[in-house]
């Protein structure tokens, strides 16, 4: 449930749930070449991870463990 909130000009909807919503845990099965495990590092408002230069123009995917 969301309740509306007006502020000059801008609507927000805000959640009013009561605990933050947790999904499941999901198993995922990927095929690949090269898996390296890393940290997340803040920079500015949003994460990063370095990977190898080699890896670049390469297709990755990422998957949140924790």
């Amino acid at each position: 449930m969301a309740i509306k909130r007006k502020e000059k000009n801008r609507t927000e909807y805000v959640s009013i749930r009561e605990e933050p919503f947790k999904s499941p845990k999901a198993k995922f099965e990927v095929f690949g070449e090269e898996m390296i495990e890393k940290e997340v590092k803040q920079s500015g408002n949003s994460g990063r991870v370095y990977l190898p230069p080699e890896w670049v123009g390469k297709h990755v995917k990422i998957i949140r463990i924790d």
